[in-house]
């Protein structure tokens, strides 16, 4: 009979999760504080294109990818810069809307005098070439710096922090999860619910706070 020839198992390496040594999950929201405290910082080092940027991300609650690719016709009109703005959000392809407020009219408008443009170029061009726009990770290289600037954590905080920013700060004075969905421009309400991480002592708190 054939004697069979065995060979010694392979040694099993332990899998290592992707994710050891890194910090996952949603990041954080942006305090008001944090907010002024990086506005602050942004006018002191006279960076006028990240002040524009920053608050523009505030405002309009875009993903990077939409903010980044808004072109000057999106946000200016009759050489004046618009109260609101509606911009075809790439992920869903469907239209979102936002404010944009005083405060981010007046860095945009700052920034756009230097930067100058047609309308149909890009509000934040990419320093490569005029005809491509900022990266998505120069984006983020950039909030890493300014949040780094101001004491924070950068791990902790990314671009969607500045989505996530004004809809919590909304959700949080008002509970009302319908504004913040139309807002962020989520096709269902779970999507909003998870994005916003509410959970049941949220909702208890909203309910203790309203006597009959």
């Amino acid at each position: 009979m054939e004697k069979k020839t065995r060979f010694p198992s392979p040694t099993l390496k332990a899998s290592v999760p992707w994710n050891v040594g890194k910090m996952v999950g949603a990041k954080r929201a942006l305090k008001e504080k944090h907010v002024w405290a990086i506005r602050f910082w942004l006018g002191s080092e006279q960076r006028v294109r990240d002040r524009a940027l920053f608050d523009l991300a505030l405002d309009s609650k875009l993903r990077g990818c939409d903010l980044v690719s808004l072109r000057i016709g999106d946000i200016v009109t009759s050489g004046q810069v618009r109260h609101r703005a509606m911009v075809v959000q790439q992920k869903t392809r469907r239209p979102v809307q936002f404010e944009i407020t005083e405060t981010t009219r007046e860095s945009v408008r700052a920034w756009l005098e230097h930067r100058g443009g047609g309308l149909n170029e890009y509000v934040f061009p990419s320093r490569l070439s005029a005809k491509a726009h900022l990266s998505t990770r120069q984006y983020a290289r950039l909030l890493d710096q300014w949040v780094q600037a101001v004491g924070l954590i950068p791990g902790e905080y990314g671009t969607h922090s500045l989505r996530r920013t004004k809809v919590a700060m909304i959700y949080k004075r008002t509970g009302n999860i319908r504004a913040v969905q139309i807002l962020l421009g989520h096709t269902k309400l779970d999507s909003t619910v998870r994005y916003l991480g509410v959970d049941v002592e949220d909702a208890l708190a909203l309910s203790e706070a309203t006597d009959l």
